[in-house]
C-alpha cells in the first residue's frame, strides 16, 4: 500500500476570511488567469468562469468571461502571507484554495476544485472543455502541494542506469519528446489512468507541485533542471517500457515526481521551463541524463541529493542555479543540451529573430503565425516575404500576449518553440 498516493479531499483548506496577525493592515493577494480551449486546442470565446472559495461554491467571488483567444483577464484573489511559503517551520498552509467553474454553450461544464493561489505570483489555469450534446460535468480535485502534504518519500535509485539493469537502450541521443505518458499512480497500480501530456506542460505541472513559485528564480531554475534531467533519464533509458509497462513516468512520489491532473501552474515557473526545457544535467563521460533525485530536506533527509528547502536557502544567499546544483550533486555536474526536440518543424536557429532579420527562418515563422492566426484571430496575419519587419514584430507581440509570454516582439528561444508548438497543435485541428 502506498499511503497518501491517492489524495482525498477531507483536509481543511485555508480560510480566506482569516486575519493573519503578522499581516494586520495589509491584505495579501495572488493572481489568477484562466485559459479555455476545446479538445482540438481551439479557443472558446464567451465561456463563463466562476471563481469561489473552496468549500463555499454557492458564493462566487468573481465571474469572468473569456475573450476571443479563450482567456480571461488576470484577477486578484486573497492569499496567505508570503512568509508561509518561505519558511518550512511554518505550519499554516501557504496557499489559498479556490473552485473554478467553467461553462460554455454546447460544451460539458468543467470544475477545478482546490486550485492553489500563492501570494504575489500569477497562477495560470488551463481548461479543456469537451463538446457534448448532453452535458456531463467534468471535475478535477487538485491534490495538495508536496511541501505541505505527506506523500511517500522517493525510493533511492542509482543516478546512472546500467544497460544490464534497463535492457536495450533504444535512443541513440537524448531527445526531448513531444509528449510523455504519465501513469497517475504507482507503477503496478493497474487501475491508474495513463495521460498523454505535452512534455513542457508536464514539467510545469511537476515544478508547480513540488516547489513554491514564491522562491528565488535561481532556486526555481535549479529545481526545474533537476526535474528535466530526471524525466529525460526516464525517456532515454525507456525505464518503464523495459519493465513491460506502457508509460513513460508515474505520478508517484515514491518512484518519480508528483504530477497532478488539472492543476494550475505558475507563470514565472512556466516562463523558466520555456527557457530551459532542452537542458539536462550531465557528468563527464556519461551519455544519459543524470537521474537527479531530491527531497524536501526538512521532513525528509537525503544525503548527496538536492534538498528543496536547502536550495531555497542558497537562492536567498545569491547562488546561481548551477552553483546550487553543484553544492548538492558535486562540482563535476554540468548543464547539457539535448540535440533534438520532437514534434516541431525545425529546431531553434541559435539566434534571435528581430527587426532587420531575413531568410528562411523568418519565412517559416511568418507562415506558422498565419496558420495560428486562422484559429487565434487576435493575431494579425502577415506577409510571407522572409523579412522581419514591423508587421511581423507586431504579430509576434500579439502571439506573446495571447499565450501569456513576455511581450517583446522578438522571436527568442522560448518564443520560437512556443510558436512551433502552437502551430503543430492548430494544424492538427484541420487534420
Amino acid at each position: 500500500m502506498y499511503l497518501f498516493e491517492n489524495y482525498n479531499n477531507s483536509r481543511k483548506t485555508v480560510n480566506p476570511y482569516r486575519i493573519y496577525p503578522a499581516e494586520m493592515g495589509r491584505q495579501n493577494f495572488g493572481r489568477l488567469q484562466v485559459f479555455c480551449r476545446d479538445n482540438r486546442f481551439a479557443p472558446i470565446e464567451n465561456a463563463t468562469v466562476t471563481i469561489s472559495y473552496s468549500g463555499v461554491p454557492d458564493s462566487p467571488v468573481e465571474q469572468l468571461t473569456t475573450d476571443v483567444s479563450g482567456k480571461t483577464g488576470e484577477v486578484e484573489l486573497p492569499a496567505p502571507p508570503i512568509d508561509y511559503s518561505l519558511d518550512p517551520s511554518q505550519q499554516a498552509q501557504p496557499y489559498s484554495n479556490y473552485t473554478i467553474q467553467v461553462t460554455a454553450p454546447n460544451f460539458a461544464p468543467l470544475t477545478i476544485e482546490d486550485a492553489e493561489i500563492l501570494p504575489d505570483v500569477t497562477a495560470i489555469q488551463e481548461t479543456e472543455l469537451e463538446e457534448r450534446e448532453v452535458p456531463e460535468e467534468n471535475v478535477y480535485v487538485v491534490a495538495p502541494h508536496t511541501l505541505f502534504y505527506e506523500y511517500p518519500p522517493k525510493i533511492a535509485e542509482p543516478e546512472i542506469k546500467e544497460t544490464a539493469e534497463t535492457g536495450e537502450i533504444v535512443l541513440q541521443n537524448v531527445v526531448v519528446p513531444e509528449f510523455v505518458i504519465v501513469h497517475d499512480g504507482p507503477p503496478t497500480d493497474t487501475s491508474a489512468t495513463n495521460h498523454y501530456v505535452r512534455f513542457r506542460d508536464y514539467i510545469k505541472n511537476v515544478a508547480s507541485s513540488e516547489i513554491y513559485a514564491t522562491w528565488p528564480e535561481a532556486t526555481i531554475t535549479a529545481n526545474i533542471l533537476a526535474i528535466l534531467s530526471f524525466t529525460l533519464n526516464r525517456v532515454f533509458t525507456e525505464w518503464y517500457r523495459n519493465q513491460g509497462f506502457n508509460f513513460t513516468i508515474t505520478s508517484s512520489t515514491a518512484f518519480d515526481h508528483k504530477w497532478i491532473p488539472g492543476r494550475n501552474v505558475y507563470n514565472n515557473i512556466g516562463n523558466i521551463v520555456d527557457q530551459v526545457f532542452v537542458n539536462y544535467l550531465s557528468r563527464p563521460n556519461v551519455k544519459q541524463p543524470i537521474l537527479t533525485q531530491y527531497c524536501d530536506g526538512y521532513r525528509v533527509q537525503c544525503p548527496n541529493w538536492m534538498t528543496q528547502w536547502g536550495s531555497k536557502d542558497l537562492g536567498d544567499q545569491g547562488y546561481d542555479a548551477i552553483s546550487i546544483i553543484r553544492h548538492f550533486y558535486g562540482n563535476d555536474m554540468f548543464i547539457n543540451t539535448a540535440p533534438q526536440v520532437s514534434g516541431v518543424p525545425a529546431s531553434w536557429p541559435g539566434q534571435n529573430l528581430n527587426i532587420g532579420a531575413s531568410g528562411g527562418n523568418v519565412r517559416m515563422i511568418q507562415e506558422q503565425l498565419n496558420s495560428i492566426a486562422d484559429t487565434y484571430i487576435a493575431i494579425p496575419r502577415v506577409a510571407v516575404n522572409g523579412q522581419y519587419d514591423e508587421q511581423t514584430a507586431n504579430a509576434v507581440r500579439a502571439f506573446q500576449q495571447t499565450f501569456g509570454m513576455p511581450v517583446t516582439g522578438i522571436v527568442d528561444f522560448p518564443t520560437w518553440y512556443r510558436i512551433s508548438g502552437i502551430y503543430v497543435a492548430v494544424t492538427r485541428i484541420a487534420e
